[in-house]
């Protein structure tokens, strides 16, 4: 089994919107195989949780606007460091960057195919990259 179209569609406007964001290292997995709660992961990471919270909201009006999905559940966002975004067919993981390295969930679903993202956002992550190296 894999990701239904409509996931596929849901994690490629999730990944936009984090990359408009500036979130980094983002990525997307088809855990369909190894789940029957949803169908795949979005994991992006942020560097302060000013910068997280405006990731999830960004994530969570463009897929309200251009997708009509709302979150069934959303957890972590007291605390601003690891939001969690349900929407059933796929679940968002926005982590401050701390906490991304800490849990590593990139490890644990490293067997699952992963999901090409949209060039607009592989190409802002190669641009901040190249930034990053030429300071």
């Amino acid at each position: 089994m894999t990701a239904t179209d409509r996931s596929i569609q849901l994690v490629r406007l999730a990944a936009e919107a984090a990359a408009d964001k500036l979130a980094d290292d983002i990525l997307a997995y088809d855990v369909s195989d190894q789940l029957v709660i949803t169908d795949a992961f979005v994991l992006c990471s942020a560097t302060n949780d000013r910068q997280v919270r405006a990731i999830v909201d960004e994530i969570e009006d463009r897929l309200r606007i251009e997708a009509d999905a709302k979150p069934v559940r959303r957890e972590g966002e007291r605390e601003g460091r690891w939001v969690l975004l349900d929407y059933i067919d796929i679940v968002v993981h926005v982590q401050h960057e701390e906490d991304r390295t800490f849990y590593a969930l990139e490890r644990l679903w490293k067997d699952c195919p992963s999901i090409s993202l949209p060039d607009s956002v592989t190409q802002v992550a190669a641009q901040r990259a190249r930034g990053a190296v030429a300071e």
